[in-house]
């Protein structure tokens, strides 16, 4: 699918902005056609977002206030992942703990996904995290304002359609699992 052809070269590339969740990145590139260009984006890593089911079958979702958008955001637990986590997975344990004090039975990856690739190198890695029971400490990040409740699936699904839930990353996790995964006719990963 890559193609040589359409590669870049990046020549140069500094840090130009920092803050706590992302960077700006300024690169010198050279283009396929010898052009010498500069590019910048957004530097943001990976994170995981989570779709959490309880052992009775409900979601765990969350309502959390988003600063960029003024209003309070329903969504799925979700975040970053660390230098300590070993894997993505290991994200999904600690961010469900932390975010909504649920713990996990059983964690299986979904699908990975690059959201804004044309000006960040965001990646997202979703899990379905199943048996979900209220057994954690909650412990927030402290610029985190979050509630926890939970939900049935279908009206998840019918908050996406409705236009009630409009967190991306939420919205893609949901659809894909209704998708894919939900009748069984998902090929293994």
């Amino acid at each position: 699918m890559a193609d040589s052809d359409l590669s870049w070269e990046r020549l140069e590339a500094e840090t130009v902005y920092t803050c706590p969740g992302f960077d700006v990145i300024n690169e010198t590139v050279r283009l396929p056609d010898g052009a010498e260009t500069d590019f910048d984006y957004v530097a943001e890593g990976e994170s995981v977002v989570v779709l959490p089911f309880t052992t009775d079958g409900e979601v765990v979702v969350i309502e959390e206030w988003r600063e960029p958008v003024q209003r309070v955001n329903y969504g799925l637990p979700a975040g970053g992942i660390e230098p300590d986590d070993d894997e993505p997975a290991a994200a999904v344990e600690r961010e469900l703990a932390e975010e909504t004090g649920y713990e996990a039975g059983r964690v299986e990856h979904l699908t990975t996904v690059e959201p804004a690739n044309g000006f960040a190198d965001t990646v997202f890695h979703y899990f379905l995290a199943e048996e979900c029971a209220p057994t954690a400490q909650r412990d927030l990040d402290h610029d985190e304002t979050i509630d926890v409740t939970t939900t049935a699936f279908g009206d998840l699904l019918a908050a996406v359609r409705e236009g009630e839930l409009r967190d991306g990353r939420a919205a893609l996790g949901i659809l894909y699992y209704h998708a894919f995964e939900r009748d069984g006719s998902t090929t293994s990963q």
